[in-house]
């Protein structure tokens, strides 16, 4: 459990960079992610079978996903979602096999948020032009330009803070259960903390991101 309080070991520098297991383990994520997806576009067949078919299922729930909630005209979005939903949940399920999870990083999962962030700006800005994306934070009196500013910069901190908070805590108690019960875990505790909880936030990050950035376009 020591090491989950600790926060993430360095492995190495880059240029002065410190490089922790976690940004490591992420990279691994993403390499894995893009090797997959090009496997499976060399390997599109009339009739999906085998790797092509789950490919398929994953596809068409995140398009669903896009399309139910930011509605059909934005599957634009679907490439970043669809990534986006991959990353997160990959990296919270590693904890079954006994890695640490990328996303129990808080640098990892505020990195996301900002992402997010910029996102929610830009398309803010494109919709209501600069002068009214000025004057929106202002909205409905001048006197709670202030708060409007504090609610904004709030978002990405509540949205990374959110994901790296379950995960870390599903972690910790994965693992002081370890010192209680060394023998053996329960498989149940794994499915739940790192499963099912992985699940969720997955779920709730990629949901929250696109009702930001719909709501910004609005």
């Amino acid at each position: 459990m020591d090491r989950f309080m600790e926060g993430p070991e360095t492995l190495f520098r880059v240029g002065g960079i410190p490089i922790t297991d976690t940004v490591f383990i992420g990279w691994i994520v993403m390499a894995f992610l893009l090797g997959a997806g090009f496997v499976v576009a060399r390997l599109l067949k009339d009739r999906p079978k085998g790797m092509q078919a789950y490919a398929e299922i994953i596809v068409n729930g995140c398009k669903s996903l896009v399309s139910d909630t930011m509605g059909s005209d934005k599957l634009g979005f679907f490439p970043f979602i669809g990534a986006l939903v991959l990353f997160i949940f990959i990296s919270n399920i590693l904890g079954v096999a006994g890695v640490r999870p990328p996303t129990s990083d808080v640098n990892i999962t505020m990195g996301m948020a900002i992402l997010t962030f910029l996102m929610v700006q830009y398309y803010r800005a494109k919709a209501k032009g600069i002068l009214g994306y000025i004057k929106s934070f202002g909205d409905p009196i001048v006197f709670l330009f202030p708060l409007n500013i504090i609610s904004e910069l709030a978002a990405p901190v509540s949205l990374g803070m959110r994901l790296f908070g379950n995960i870390l805590g599903g972690s910790i108690i994965v693992a002081l259960i370890y010192e209680v019960i060394p023998v053996a875990v329960p498989i149940p505790f794994h499915m739940y903390f790192d499963i099912f909880v992985g699940a969720i936030q997955t779920y709730i990050f990629a949901m929250l991101t696109m009702v930001f950035v719909k709501m910004a376009m609005e």
